[in-house]
């Protein structure tokens, strides 16, 4: 069983490491499921052409080459920044 003092402390820890990153906290997997509810794949293709997004798109597909492509993954995390600024952040606790 774990340790609830560690778990706290863990917890204090994480949040208080990043307290400026308008990121954190927020999954790569919920970054792009709320784009493609917004956009749709074919939109979102066309923001950022890559072939995870254009041919045969999953969410699974997406987030492997997104995990392992720092430039495409800067560049969702970016649509996504866009996104949350013009219409809100569904994800803000």
């Amino acid at each position: 069983m774990s340790n609830p003092l560690r778990r706290s402390w863990l917890s204090i820890n994480m949040n208080s490491q990043q307290p400026n990153n308008p990121l954190h906290g927020i999954t790569l997997e919920m970054i792009l499921t709320q784009l493609v509810e917004h956009y749709g794949w074919e939109e979102m293709g066309r923001i950022i052409d890559i072939r995870s997004f254009n041919n045969d798109p999953s969410i699974k597909s997406s987030l492997k080459f997104l995990r392992k492509t720092p430039w495409a993954r800067k560049k969702v995390e970016d649509l996504y920044l866009r996104y949350t600024k013009r219409f809100g952040n569904k994800h803000k606790k």
